[in-house]
This record gives C-alpha cells, structure tokens and sequence, in this order.
C-alpha cells in the first residue's frame, strides 16, 4: 500500500479532525499526492522489485531505437513506384488543402525517392538501397514492418512527447517508466529503465521523453553515457571512499525516516530508495557499461569502438543491459531531420552515412540477441516520431540537395523480437505515400500493443493523479494483434 495510505489507515478520528485544518482543503492536498493502480503493489523501500503483469508477456524486456528527427521512410521502407514517375510533378490540390507544413508553402513538387529499391528475404519486403545493413534475409525476416503509422502532430517536440508518454504535453510518464512501474526490474543492482543518448544531442522533447511524470521518480529513466563515467557523480569525490560514502548515505537515509514518519509523503521513501540504488550502482554499472570486456569479434560485428560515445557502441551496451536484467533501454540517436538544407540531410550521400552508421549496429544487435537465445523475449522497436513528405521540402525546392518535410499522415516503424511476427509487412499508404489506405495504426495503438506484448491490459495500467486514473495511451489505442507472432 501506498505509505501516504498507510499512515492515514492508522490515524483516529480525533486525531484526523485536529489536523486538517480547513477540512475541504485538506483532502483537496491530499488527492494532489496520487496513488498506484489498484493492482500493482509498490513496496516503498524497494520500488523497482519484480512485479507480476496481467497475463503472461511475450516480452520480458524493450529496447527502442529512437532515431531523432524522424527518417525519411519513402527513401528506406515505403516503395512508391508511381511517385517516382510523377516526380517533379505539382503536388494536387486534394493533398494540400486546409493543409500547414513546418517549411512549406504555396505548391510544392513531388518528389519520389533517388534511392534503389529491390525486394529482400522470404517476406519479399521492399528496402532501398540505403538500408543494406537489413538486405540478409536473416534479419530482415526478423522484422515486422508497419507502414500505416499515424500521428496527430508535426513538430518535433510534441510529436516525441506523443509517442513516448500519450501526450504532446509535458507532464506525463514516459513509455519507459510505465514499464517499470508495472514491472519492476530483474536486477535490483541497476535501474529499471536506462537511456542512452549518441550524436551528442537530447532528444528534442528533453528528459520529458524519458522523465517519470507523476509516477514516483524512481521510475523515470537514468542517463548513461559510452565515454567517460557511465553516470554522472557515481565516482567518489576526491577525499571520499566508499565506506564514508556509505556513512553518508546512512546518516541521510535516517533523516529522511525521520521526514518520512513524520510528513508520511510517499516521494521522501522514494528518495531513499533512489539514494541506496546509486550506491549499488557504484559496483554495478562501470562493470555492465565496460565493452572493452566484449571479444573483438563481437566489438567488430557492431562497429563499437571502446571510449567512444557512437549508436553502435549504445548498441552493444543496450544487449549488455538487458542481459543483466534491466527492463528497457531507450536509445535516442540524433541527425535525422532530412530536409535536405546541408548535404548531411540530404537523401543521397547524407542518408548513406547516415544508416550506415546505423543498420550495421542494428543488425548485429539483432543477431546478437538471437544467438543468446534473448531476441524471442527481448522486443526490438525502432522509428521517429513523424513521417517525410512525398514531395521537396519548400525551402530547398531549387536545391540540388534533395530534402522532405515533416510529415504525421504516414511513416513506417518496425519492431523485432519478443513476440512480434518477423518476415511482415502491415499497412499501406496509397500510392503517392499521402495517407494510409489500409489497417491505419496511431501511435496509441503503438504503445497499446508494446503494452500487450510486455503482458500488460493498457487499460488496466493506471496511476490516480489529481483525481484521475491515467494511463500511457491515455483515452485511446487498440493492440494490434495482426503483428503478434
């Protein structure tokens, strides 16, 4: 139970009348503090324990691929034969309409992909020539693309905030620390939810996009990094050892007893809890993060260089975290806003280098997984938070640089592992790639069905908060069981 709950469970009537002042406003208060779901159990000293979810999960763990800015999936996934040849073609009228873009006005060009596409493996899923990393039918047979994602916003920032915590609006818990909240971890050693950030950029709705919300901020995600300390301050100070370290921590921990007695806000029981967690991860995390202990083949096979901060390397620690028990890793990775206004977000050379920093990773990840026997209870997701548009970004629309704009209509993200139903391609988008023409999918159905695989009834996954239940699809979503193995 709740310690809030627990110590007004334990308080006499007298005792409640003589205390809560104006009466009204006191359980106004009270309700602002938030209480767990009815059916998961938060032990206060030990919040990240083992908990068991609604029915038995397909997924035992996530690692998601964020590529920042989102990709442009009619040059690596969506196969658009007819735009090609209309390209340079005026947009029609019926597409843009009532329409606002980020950076285009008036009527734009369309624009099919300068990319090569064939088809690939047993599936016959169509890649370009930009993806060669995925060409071997071993792991491309291992995705399940969906190419009917919808979103309801166009900017960045919000659109992030939207996948990851239901809403385009801070505030919210992210996707990560709602699996930890309903989960718990495997590894008391290590925290629950881990992020890892490459290209040297947060992600563009901030910590918010890994944050806690209004769920007790155990659960929110711990920032790691491939160079240098794993975390921030886990080092002894110079002039301090572990054992006064943990003199320290004693001496706080019995403070914030005292606080907790007496104030009884379930946040302080938290902090002791977070206070002993990063004295544990002072053992535990520098031998997880160290790659240098990974063989030379397996270093070579991700492309991971020891001492760098690189997606490949982010990679690899990913594996290395889950295999110890933690419940999800969110890789943010930079750099994919291709509007084509520098020759690096251009969709010829700029997107060369830029997946071929990046499937290579992905793939050995994939094979990684599977030869240790974690890939069929490890779920793999991987995409941006919006689509490109099927024709030229406006500001370079007289460039020889070739860019798209943001885009929510349509875009395609694909998952792996862990329940998923590799070798499939679901949804479509018509034939200029302007909107979805068949099993339309929205990001809440997204994070209903990653919900379902973890064992999770998103429905049922819920935290009181000033008044309310809520949960991370919000009001909406459908699992969607066509993509479930």
């Amino acid at each position: 139970m709740n310690s809030y709950l627990q110590q007004l469970a334990g308080q006499t009537r007298r005792h409640f009348l003589g205390t809560s002042g104006m009466g009204l406003g006191a359980m106004a208060l009270s309700s602002l503090s938030g209480s767990a779901s009815a059916d998961i159990e938060i032990d206060a000293m030990q919040p990240l324990a083992r908990r068991v979810p609604h029915f038995a999960p397909k997924a035992k763990r996530v690692i998601y691929l964020h590529l920042t800015g989102s990709p442009p999936n009619l040059d690596l996934y969506d196969h658009k034969p007819e735009l090609v040849k209309r390209t340079g073609q005026d947009c029609p009228d019926e597409f843009l309409a009532g329409r606002t873009f980020a950076f285009t006005s008036g009527v734009p060009k369309l624009m099919g992909t300068p990319r090569k596409f064939a088809q690939y493996g047993e599936s016959g899923t169509w890649l370009s020539d930009a993806v060669p990393g995925f060409h071997d039918p071993d792991i491309v047979d291992e995705m399940c693309f969906i190419h009917s994602m919808n979103t309801d916003q166009f900017n960045h920032a919000p659109a992030e905030l939207l996948i990851y915590t239901g809403s385009p609006r801070s505030g919210r818990p992210s996707m990560g620390a709602w699996a930890t909240y309903g989960l718990g971890t495997e590894n008391q050693d290590l925290p629950g939810f881990v992020v890892l950030i490459s290209s040297g950029v947060q992600p563009n709705g901030g910590a918010n996009s890994f944050g806690s919300g209004f769920l007790p901020s155990v659960f929110q995600g711990v920032q790691c990094r491939s160079k240098g300390d794993p975390v921030l301050y886990a080092s002894d100070p110079k002039g301090m050892d572990r054992s006064l370290r943990r003199r320290s921590l004693d001496a706080l921990k019995q403070l914030n007893e005292l606080q907790a007695q007496k104030l009884g806000h379930p946040e302080t029981l938290t902090r002791i809890a977070q206070y002993e967690l990063a004295y544990r991860m002072q053992a535990s995390v520098p031998e997880v993060m160290d790659i240098t202990k990974e063989t030379k083949a397996t270093q070579e096979a991700y492309g991971a260089k020891p001492g760098e901060a690189s997606f490949a390397n982010n990679c690899l620690l990913a594996r290395r975290l889950v295999e110890q028990g933690v419940r999800f890793v969110q890789l943010f990775d930079w750099g994919w806003d291709f509007h084509g206004t520098a020759a690096a977000t251009g969709l010829a050379d700029g997107l060369t280098n830029k997946m071929g920093a990046t499937d290579r990773p992905i793939a050995a990840l994939i094979r990684d997984l599977r030869e240790r026997d974690l890939l069929k209870d490890t779920l793999i997701v991987c995409g941006g938070e919006f689509g490109r548009t099927p024709f030229r970004e406006g500001r370079t629309s007289k460039s020889r640089i070739l860019g798209r704009d943001h885009y929510p209509d349509c875009f395609t993200m694909w998952m792996a592992g862990g329940g998923v139903k590799g070798g499939t391609n679901y949804g479509q988008t018509d034939e200029l790639g302007f909107g979805v023409s068949e099993n339309r999918v929205h990001v809440h159905d997204l994070q209903a069905t990653i919900m379902h695989l973890m064992g999770f009834d998103h429905t049922r996954l819920t935290y009181r908060f000033q008044g309310r239940d809520y949960r991370l699809t919000d009001v909406h979503g459908d699992v969607v069981h066509d993509v479930l193995a």
